[in-house]
């Protein structure tokens, strides 16, 4: 599979993220942190789509702020300064999934909505970037 192949791949995969998140977002049965799980999934799907296209190494990190510091460091692009506040989301990994939250920890679901589209977008825009040079 080619880079440009792969980073297709995660950004599909991180579009499938963004569906899961529209679709139980409007339930109110279901508990913020499976939604904030998604929104970590589609976080890091989106940004290892630009690390791919641009060839850059990610290893197993998995942590959102390591992955921005190697778009900056290693691919030579600068994000938006927005994009920090997708680093929210890192806790949703494993801490809150196999935890509690705390009863004063909610998530603005329509928030996190909007972040995650605008996430995705810019990501798709960097990685069609990349493959036309």
């Amino acid at each position: 599979m080619t880079p440009r192949d792969l980073a297709q791949t995660f950004l599909k995969k991180a579009l499938e993220d963004l569906k899961g998140i529209r679709r139980l977002a409007g339930d109110p049965e279901i508990d913020d942190a499976l939604i904030g799980f998604h929104a970590r999934q589609c976080a890091e799907k989106a940004l290892k789509a630009i690390l791919t296209a641009a060839e850059v190494r990610t290893g197993r990190t998995h942590e959102l702020s390591g992955l921005i510091d190697l778009l900056i460091e290693d691919a030579r692009i600068d994000p938006p300064d927005w994009l920090r506040e997708i680093d929210v989301f890192s806790p949703y990994a494993v801490t809150w999934r196999y935890t509690e939250l705390e009863a004063d920890v909610a998530l603005d679901r329509a928030a996190v909505e909007m972040l995650m589209e605008r996430t995705l977008e810019w990501a798709a825009a960097r990685v069609e970037e990349i493959d036309s040079k």
